[in-house]
């Protein structure tokens, strides 16, 4: 295949994941999904394809806490889990998130499977899925309401499951750039009954991120990134941030989401094996000046990134089977 070709295979990928989201848009329903600020570290929790791209098995934690000072504000965890298989095309992946809005708590439980193929001898483009359910709980013995007449409040409390299945494309060149596409869910047409889609989002969310990593000398990069999800009927929620690696060791950055908030990054890639990261919101718009910003915490685990540097096999073929130094993060 010929460079022109490659480079037109990789158009016609962007292509499609466009067309997916502007179909998706126009027909699906989904519930909305979790925010998150380090969401250029927290690639898997929204996107089924990453789960097989990563160098070695990752273990990631989260904790958001959203809108301080306003009871009953958003609480966000994770735990999720991503391994790359030992053939260097799939992957498998495992997502817990626990999302808190007043007295209503959903649970999110999910397995992930990723295949990947090259488009050209540096990109890759992943496919993935994920399948799993939503536990969604509400008590509304919690906090007081404003109209106590609403037959909704009148009902025993809700405990619901609901199926789950997404859908994700990440096409990516190692440590350069990446964009991905993903679908949360795709089951949940006609699915909620009257009581539950008035507690919860029930159109479509449909997540597109990309970055890009300069090299702007040897200790020193940059990596722009955005992500925007688009919820049919809705605003799309756009992220943009900007994030500098210092010695392979330190970033920090700052991020902006579209008429909502401005944040603060900063991270540390403790050993080898382990990075963490922190950051700030500040509201932009009126609820700023009734909260005191939001906190969201990450911890990433590298398994296999030992002393020394030494790790598994690389995917680089001309690598294969020998030691591959990966003390030099991945900068997503």
């Amino acid at each position: 295949m010929t460079y022109s070709k490659k480079r037109e295979f990789i158009y016609k990928c962007i292509f499609l994941a466009v067309v997916m989201a502007i179909g998706a848009i126009q027909k699906a329903h989904a519930q909305k999904e979790p925010q998150y600020t380090q969401y250029m570290y927290n690639i898997g929790s929204f996107n089924p394809a990453y789960v097989g791209t990563t160098e070695t098995p990752e273990i990631s934690g989260l904790y958001r806490a959203q809108w301080l000072d306003i009871p009953g504000a958003p609480r966000t965890m994770r735990f999720g889990v991503n391994v790359p298989l030992s053939n260097e095309k799939m992957g498998v992946g495992f997502n817990v998130i626990s999302d808190q809005l007043g007295p209503a708590t959903q649970t999110y439980v999910e397995a992930a499977y990723s295949y990947e193929i090259n488009v050209t001898e540096d990109a890759k483009l992943s496919f993935g899925m994920d399948v799993g359910g939503s536990f969604l709980g509400v008590d509304f013995a919690k906090g007081s309401f404003k109209n106590p007449g609403e037959p909704i409040l009148d009902r025993e409390n809700i405990s619901k499951f609901y199926p789950t299945i997404g859908a994700g494309l990440f096409l990516y060149e190692d440590d350069i750039w990446y964009f991905g596409a993903s679908i949360p869910n795709f089951l949940t047409d006609g699915l909620y009954n009257d009581d539950v889609a008035t507690i919860i989002e029930d159109k479509v969310q449909f997540n597109i991120i990309g970055g890009y990593v300069f090299d702007l000398s040897e200790s020193l990069k940059f990596k722009p990134a955005v992500l925007a999800n688009v919820i049919g009927g809705a605003p799309i929620n756009l992220n943009l941030s900007g994030n500098f690696l210092f010695n392979d060791r330190f970033m920090l950055g700052a991020s902006y989401r579209l008429d909502n908030a401005v944040s603060g990054l900063a991270g540390f890639q403790i050993s080898s094996s382990l990075f963490m990261g922190y950051s700030y919101d500040y509201n932009t718009n009126s609820l700023g000046q009734f909260n005191s910003g939001s906190h969201e915490v990450i911890l990433k685990f590298y398994l296999g990134k030992g002393s020394g540097g030494n790790g598994g096999s690389s995917k680089d073929p001309k690598l294969k089977g020998k030691p591959k130094q990966i003390d030099t993060p991945r900068f997503f």
